[in-house]
């Protein structure tokens, strides 16, 4: 970062909007999904079935340490809906 870089120590300062508002998108995405797996009675691993997925990449998912694509969010809406 340059010394006068008036933007990026704006950005250090106070955060990125935009990503912050892309993480609490993805938190309640991962939010949603859980409650509609319990209200469903399925489990992790049955989603994971669903939409062909490793456990562990739905786990990361379900507790926010990953984002959703939208072709995954899709298949996920369409896989829960049914």
């Amino acid at each position: 970062m340059e010394e006068n870089d008036f933007v990026s120590i704006w950005l250090e300062e106070t955060g990125n909007p935009a990503i912050e508002e892309l993480a609490r998108a993805n938190f309640e995405v991962a939010d949603k999904t859980a409650k509609t797996l319990t209200d469903k009675g399925l489990t992790k691993n049955d989603l994971s079935v669903l939409v062909d997925i490793n456990p562990l990449e739905i786990e990361r998912w379900l507790v926010g340490r990953h984002t959703f694509s939208m072709n995954v969010l899709k298949e996920i809406t369409t896989k829960l809906a049914d």
